[in-house]
C-alpha cells in the first residue's frame, strides 16, 4: 500500500519518569508513516481525498503537549491509535518517537521506540437461547460499539436455528458481525468476554444454553492458536448456523485454511445436508 510520510517532527514537550524531565522538558522527534491509498488524490489533484498532513502535524503535537506520559512508548501508541481513529482512510501506521536528551549515563545519539499498528477486520459470531435472545444480540452490538478501538460495520439478519452439540435446550437465535478494530486477537477476546458476562453468560455446560455466546470467526487472514483462541474457529465451517449468516455479509471471504469461500462452505454444507436426508 501507498504511504503518507512525515519525518524529524521536533516538539518540545514533557514526558518522562524523572522530575526533572516534567518540570524542564526536552526535545522529541517524531516520524511517522501512513499506509494509505494516494491513487484518488494523485490522480484527481483534490486534497479532500487524501490525508491531510499538516493536519495529522498538528494532533500529534497536541498529543505531545496536552498531557504528560512517562513512557515514550505510550506516547507512541496514543499518536497511532489517534491518526487510526481519526483518518478513516488510514489503515496501518508505522511510529517512532526519538528522545535524543535521554538521562542515561552513557553517550548516545537517542533513545527511541518504533511501533506497528493497524486496523483489523474480524468477523464474530453470536447468540443466545435465554431470556429476550433480541435484546442480548443488540446488547452485544452496543457494547461493541461503545468500544473506543472497536465499531460494527455490517450486520446480518438474525435467524432461528436448533441447538447444537447434542444438549436439549430451547431454540437459538443467531447472526454475525463484520467489525474494524485496532485490538489484537487475545485483546478481542477479552473484550467478547466481558460483555458476555453483563449479559449474565454462565459456562456450566458445554454448548449448554446462554444469554450471550460470542465467537471470533476469523480476524484478518490469520491463522493463530492459544490456549484459549483458535483462529479460525474450530467448528464455524460445519455451523449451518453460522455459515447462513456470515454467508450475508461475507460470501466472499476466503477461509484461511481450508481455502474455500464461505459461500462455497455453506454450499457444501447444504448439499452434505441433503445426502444425510
Amino acid at each position: 500500500m501507498d504511504k503518507i510520510n512525515i519525518k524529524g517532527l521536533e516538539i518540545f514537550a514533557h514526558h518522562g519518569v524523572y522530575r526533572e524531565e516534567t518540570v524542564l522538558g526536552q526535545k522529541f522527534i517524531v516520524d511517522v508513516s501512513m499506509h494509505v491509498s494516494t491513487r484518488a488524490a494523485g490522480r484527481s489533484d483534490d486534497l479532500d481525498k487524501s490525508v491531510n498532513y499538516g493536519l495529522v502535524c498538528n494532533d500529534i503535537q497536541d498529543i505531545m503537549k496536552n498531557k504528560n506520559y512517562k513512557l515514550i512508548e505510550t506516547v507512541a501508541e496514543e499518536i497511532a491509535d489517534t491518526i487510526l481513529l481519526k483518518y478513516d482512510d488510514v489503515r496501518g501506521v508505522d511510529v517512532t518517537v526519538k528522545k535524543p536528551w535521554a538521562p542515561v549515563l552513557v553517550h548516545v545519539d537517542n533513545v527511541s521506540v518504533s511501533i506497528s499498528r493497524k486496523k483489523h477486520v474480524a468477523y464474530l459470531g453470536l447468540g443466545s437461547n435465554m431470556g429476550d435472545r433480541e435484546s442480548y444480540l443488540d446488547m452485544a452490538i452496543d457494547e461493541l460499539n461503545k468500544d473506543r478501538y472497536t465499531k460494527v460495520t455490517k450486520v446480518s439478519d438474525f435467524i432461528e436455528t436448533e441447538p447444537y452439540g447434542g444438549v436439549e435446550q430451547d431454540d437459538f437465535l443467531n447472526g454475525c458481525l463484520e467489525i474494524e478494530t485496532l485490538r489484537e486477537p487475545e485483546e478481542l477476546l477479552n473484550l467478547v468476554n466481558a460483555i458476555e458476562k453483563d449479559a449474565g453468560r454462565k459456562r456450566i455446560i458445554h454448548w449448554g444454553p446462554r444469554t450471550l455466546d460470542i465467537d471470533i470467526l476469523l480476524f484478518d487472514d490469520l491463522v493463530y492458536d492459544s490456549e484459549d483462541l483458535h483462529i479460525p474457529h474450530a467448528e464455524m465451517h460445519k455451523r449451518a448456523f453460522v455459515l447462513q449468516p456470515l454467508s450475508a455479509i461475507a460470501g466472499y471471504k476466503r477461509h484461511p485454511l481450508l481455502g474455500s469461500t464461505v459461500d462455497e462452505l455453506a454450499s457444501k454444507l447444504d448439499k452434505n445436508s441433503l445426502k444425510a436426508d
